[in-house]
């Protein structure tokens, strides 16, 4: 089985890339989706999260008070990297159980869009790791359309790894600085080259 990883920065268009796979049929285990889930209700990670941040971090529903938690981790670096710990965790242990499931079932390819590139449980399960690149200026602007606030966007963009930091862990390198068909070009010529030349077909 390959295993292909998909990661880049915040408003990088990595879930856009990640939809092409999701869209041919292909399992892609998202890693936000996943960190949602074991934050929600009955979510596995809470029992940590509410003896790390108190009990208002969690809301009357008995899912994670995601508003309360942002005023108090996004001021607070300690806190954040603690919070962020114990969801990597979980996520990860699940990606590694989705994994080992699609492996039983012989399935050809399977697709894990992270947007942190963690060293263990990530880069070193992937066979092969797509980094979608962007510039700051566009990315801001993408984040802004979509509703954020540009200030908050900023010091989001600034939390995570450089555009050239990201560009080092990639085994393929996906521009999407254009238009969604000059992205998509790149795609299925990356898809032909890595995949198809593999035996794998989408």
């Amino acid at each position: 089985m390959f295993v292909l990883g998909i990661t880049g920065g915040i408003g990088s268009g990595k879930s856009t890339v990640s939809g092409y796979f999701r869209d041919r049929g292909i399992e892609v285990l998202d890693a936000d989706e996943i960190s949602r889930q074991v934050t929600d209700v009955g979510g596995v990670a809470l029992p940590e999260i509410a003896e790390l941040l108190g009990s208002r971090a969690i809301n009357a529903r008995g899912a994670l008070n995601r508003s309360y938690v942002a005023s108090l981790v996004f001021s607070e670096k300690n806190k954040l990297d603690k919070l962020s710990a114990i969801i990597h965790h979980y996520v990860l242990s699940t990606i590694g159980e989705e994994i080992a499931k699609a492996a039983e079932k012989k399935v050809k390819l399977i697709v894990l869009d992270v947007p942190i590139p963690v060293k263990h449980g990530f880069v070193d399960v992937c066979n092969q790791i797509w980094v979608v690149s962007s510039s700051d200026s566009i990315r801001l602007d993408r984040l802004v359309l979509r509703g954020m606030d540009r200030e908050d966007a900023k010091k989001r963009m600034a939390m995570q790894m450089t555009r050239e930091e990201y560009e080092e862990l990639g085994d393929v390198i996906l521009i999407n600085d254009g238009t969604l068909e000059e992205l998509y070009e790149q795609i299925e010529r990356a898809v032909k080259a890595e995949l198809n030349e593999r035996g794998i077909r989408l």
